[in-house]
């Protein structure tokens, strides 16, 4: 990747073309805090720009047939897969994720969506009869997909390939802090031939474009991908023009180690799952709960994990986990750590100070916190950082109601003795997506999350359903 580039275009109605609107955003390497590019911050000018190109797509992309999409969609595909390596640099600059993986999960999940999208599209019914109706699914119309920075391409496919399969023109308007795999996705959807207006890509602010994106008359679906806070006012903006809305918010998922389960690998693979991406994960497990009988069991073994997570250079192959992914971010984190601490909590590794081997960029110490209470904050609140807290339970009752007990229900573990065991715990549990013994992320089966972890799903069938209408037709 180039040390530095500055852009000043914005990808509208099949075309590169000068941004509308002033002002620029300023794109950092997080590892070393230099400036990897400038993009335009575009704003009302160029989202009604996009959203105009869209609607003027819109009927003749939707009357497209399955073939036709499914032909542009496979180029996609193929662009994407020839461009592994492109993403990966791409990804590692602008977000500082570790290389090992970045191609694994940050090009290599999309690619894997993409393609599940493909043979989705291929056997998916458009239509279907009951009694003397034939019920059409039609395009819901144009998408303003609005996605978030901790896997910007990923999250960038999980909206735009389901509506673009649907029929839908999209509008996508991605993090500033990770604009350029946007463009470049935007360069591959170009190369790939679709349509004037049937893509379009707006970079700028949540604050101005994504405002204008979500107030436009002219959206009829909203996706959007971030935290709860900003989500409420999504809902609220585009309620007042009966939009629907599609909304992936935050979580503060629990991992619970039922007695007689493995707990040796139940706690090694949570510490690598709240590590992961340098913890900045939606659905991490940040609450690991285990029975009052193995507290400190679980805590000597996530220390000993803990320990294989030292930070360092998102480029070399041997790193494990990088910076998070701004300044911002950085205070945030151990802004949590702090106040965990204050309140109680035992530090058993990591902390709030500074790394001193790495002086420079926004690095947190992977921290694992004991003897947090569940009112404690850090126990309630999504930190989006390296932190795992370790919470001890009675009996599976008791267990129920500490993983139930926050506002959110996004996903979370459940480690028993058996499937079946894991299973009927997992049931009691109010959140979207349970992964049990270990059960691997399944990009066919629906994500999205309970109470305020948002509405609607992606991935699959359901994802592909979020940009369907339907009709009826009596005969």
């Amino acid at each position: 990747m180039q040390q530095y580039a500055e852009y000043s275009d914005q990808y509208i109605d099949g075309s590169w073309r000068p941004s509308g609107d002033p002002g620029s955003i300023t794109v950092l390497n997080p590892a070393t805090e230099q400036v990897l590019a400038t993009v335009p911050a575009g704003g009302a000018t160029d989202v009604d720009a996009a959203v105009t190109a869209a609607r003027r797509a819109a009927r003749s992309w939707g009357a497209t047939t399955r073939e036709e999409r499914l032909a542009l969609l496979t180029r996609l595909r193929d662009g994407l897969a020839a461009a592994q390596n492109e993403i990966t640099e791409t990804v590692v600059a602008e977000l500082g994720a570790p290389v090992g993986f970045t191609a694994a999960v940050h090009a290599g999940l999309p690619l894997t969506v993409t393609t599940s999208y493909l043979d989705l599209l291929a056997e998916h019914s458009f239509e279907e009869r009951i009694g003397n109706s034939v019920v059409h699914a039609e395009p819901a119309g144009v998408v303003a997909a609005i996605t978030p920075w901790n896997y910007p391409l990923h999250q960038i496919v999980a909206k735009v390939v389901p509506a673009l399969a649907a029929g839908c023109p999209v509008v996508l308007k991605p993090a500033e802090d990770t604009p350029l795999v946007a463009r470049l996705f935007a360069r591959l959807v170009h190369e790939a031939g679709f349509p004037a207006g049937a893509f379009n890509l707006v970079t700028g602010t949540g604050e101005l474009a994504g405002a204008a994106l979500v107030g436009h008359p002219g959206v009829d679906v909203v996706s959007f991908t971030g935290s709860t806070a900003v989500g409420r006012q999504v809902a609220e903006t585009a309620g007042r023009n009966l939009k629907r809305v599609a909304l992936e918010l935050g979580g503060k998922s629990a991992n619970v180690v039922l007695p007689g389960s493995n707990i040796t690998r139940a706690v090694k693979t949570n510490v690598a799952n709240v590590f992961a991406n340098s913890g900045q994960t939606c659905s991490a497990w940040t609450r690991l709960l285990v029975h009052e009988d193995q507290y400190e069991e679980a805590i000597t073994r996530a220390a000993k994990a803990a320990a294989q997570y030292v930070p360092g250079d998102p480029t070399d192959p041997q790193t494990r986990i990088g910076p998070v992914v701004n300044a911002k971010q950085l205070a945030r984190v151990r802004g949590y750590i702090d106040g965990a601490l204050a309140e109680g909590a035992r530090l058993v590794v990591g902390g709030s100070e500074p790394v001193a081997e790495l002086p420079t960029g926004y690095y947190v110490r992977p921290t694992v916190l004991a003897d947090v209470t569940p009112e404690m904050t850090v126990a309630q609140e999504e930190v989006f950082g390296p932190v795992l807290v370790i919470l001890p339970y009675r009996d599976e009752d008791h267990a129920v109601e500490l993983a139930n007990g926050t506002p959110y229900g996004l996903a979370g573990g459940v480690w028993g003795r058996d499937t079946d065991t894991a299973a009927a715990f997992a049931r009691r549990l109010d959140t979207g997506q349970v992964d049990l013994n270990g059960g691997r992320f399944n990009p066919l089966a629906p994500f999205g999350g309970y109470k305020n972890s948002g509405l609607g799903r992606e991935l699959g069938r359901h994802g592909l359903e979020e940009f369907l209408r339907y009709k009826s037709l009596q005969y």
